[in-house]
């Protein structure tokens, strides 16, 4: 049989072997998320904000055929500055592997990563949902799927704003997956602290999403849970300000036939230049909010053991 390629820095295997909080990390925020250098940067500052609880970060990609779980920060710098890194999610990421390629991981793919691991907990910016005209299009991210599957809590600022939140929040209540909100009862929206839709679940403290991990794991369910972790205050979007430039991005995008895995990407980089860079702050602001939970959430794991 084929052995997996997985490879765990040094400093992730002890964390797990001590019994130390480990928070996993994405990567396609550094190669499709965010430009050179603030992608470096933020890269850098994300993993620092976990280390600083006394968590250890784990930031995952597949490079050269190998499933790296924690990266170097030589691998961080080289990543953040590569040419056409593959934009990996549950259907290709094998693939990837085998042919010795080199790949960022999305929400799904972490996911993966992480349970292969044995890593509970991961933040995340934004999930992937339902896009905009699915209707027609059918294009519904894999993320959600994953999240029905896979025993990771995801802490995230919410799905995309540019997508179509009520649809999304509609397909992950079908699937089973936990969706709470905290410290409030709205949904957050990303960029917004709040939108219009109710939250189906509150949850107030990182014990309590802790908990609700271990008794999920008790009852034998499978998949996650997602937790959404509102933008600091002073750094949000409002939903007025941002919502015509995300309508505007999308034409944009429709005129010039973007689709598939190359519409996030566009859209994020899009709404960059309406916004004159406020909503790449933004997006650092509220991925660093996101890391700080995380770490705290996988600190109370450690402890119920």
């Amino acid at each position: 049989m084929t052995s997996l390629p997985l490879d765990i820095s040094p400093s992730v295997q002890q964390a797990l072997n001590n019994g130390r909080a480990v928070v996993a990390l994405e990567s396609t925020i550094i190669t499709h998320g965010m430009p050179w250098p603030q992608n470096l940067e933020t890269a850098r500052a994300i993993e620092a904000e976990v280390r600083s609880t006394g968590a250890e970060p784990a930031t995952m990609a597949v490079i050269e055929g190998r499933l790296c779980v924690g990266l170097t920060d030589a691998q961080l710098e080289a990543l953040s500055q590569a040419k056409h890194v593959a934009k990996l999610s549950r259907a290709d990421m094998a693939v990837c592997l085998a042919k010795g390629g080199t790949g960022a991981t999305t929400v799904a793919a972490t996911m993966i990563a992480a349970h292969l691991a044995g890593i509970r907990v991961f933040a995340t910016g934004g999930i992937g949902g339902v896009h905009k005209g699915a209707d027609q299009s059918f294009d519904i991210s894999a993320d959600l799927q994953e999240l029905s599957h896979t025993p990771v809590t995801v802490v995230c600022a919410g799905a995309k704003a540019i997508l179509d939140l009520p649809k999304t929040l509609e397909v992950l209540e079908t699937l089973g997956v936990p969706v709470m909100a905290y410290g409030q009862d709205s949904l957050p929206a990303f960029w917004s602290r709040k939108s219009a839709l109710k939250a189906p679940l509150r949850v107030d403290t990182a014990v309590e999403i802790a908990k609700s991990h271990a008794m999920r794991a008790a009852l034998g369910l499978p998949g996650g849970q997602l937790v959404t972790n509102p933008i600091p205050a002073e750094a949000e979007i409002p939903q007025s300000d941002i919502t015509p430039m995300i309508t505007r991005a999308t034409q944009d995008a429709e005129t010039h036939g973007i689709s598939g895995k190359a519409l996030t990407p566009y859209l994020l980089q899009r709404i960059y230049e309406l916004t004159d860079g406020r909503s790449l702050d933004a997006n650092i602001a509220l991925v660093l909010n996101n890391a700080r939970l995380g770490a705290e959430i996988a600190q109370e794991l450690t402890s119920l053991r």
